[in-house]
């Protein structure tokens, strides 16, 4: 991987609760229901208030590897994109979750996006494997400048220790400074 200024510039890891982040979308990893589940999705549902409930209620299903976006109601967030991740381990079906996410971002004119660890925890993705495929998705889809020059700020979320060690050790090799 070439050292790229611009790409890098985009691409920041934080630590921290993804429910506090003023920016145009959060990343929620959703069940394929929509409903407010444990976790990450539980903490989203819970700040944004009801209505966020209400909305994800009349969308009414996502498919896993694919993402759809609501108001953020009561979260400093002006939206939230809801991806689901696979349970099973497919690896092409989490990059996918990643790419419809950074996909409906522009659709929607978006410019800031920040991603929880999609399908670790209780779906079981091992959490290094999955650290490598959101930075190595998200670095493939920003090499291509048309989609480069339509984001500001991408934001990896990492909440758990582990998941901040991955992040901190694995992002140089997508991401390199010298």
């Amino acid at each position: 991987m070439k050292v790229d200024n611009k790409i890098n510039s985009i691409i920041e890891i934080w630590k921290g609760d993804i429910t506090s982040l003023e920016i145009d979308a959060i990343v929620n990893a959703a069940n394929s229901a929509l409903l407010p589940g444990g976790g990450v999705c539980g903490a989203i549902h819970s700040r944004a208030g009801r209505q966020l409930a209400e909305e994800c209620r009349r969308l009414g299903y996502c498919d896993t590897g694919d993402a759809v976006i609501t108001d953020g109601y009561k979260l400093p967030a002006k939206h939230v994109i809801h991806t689901v991740g696979p349970t099973d381990g497919n690896s092409e079906k989490l990059k996918s979750c990643y790419l419809r996410c950074l996909e409906v971002l522009v659709e929607n004119n978006l410019r800031s996006i920040a991603f929880n660890c999609i399908s670790t925890g209780i779906y079981g993705f091992p959490n290094d494997k999955a650290s490598h495929i959101a930075l190595s998705t998200v670095r493939e889809w920003l090499e291509t400048e048309n989609n480069r020059e339509k984001v500001d700020k991408i934001i990896f979320c990492v909440f758990l220790p582990i998941d901040e060690m991955l992040y901190h050790e694995n992002i140089d090799k997508y991401f390199p400074v010298n």
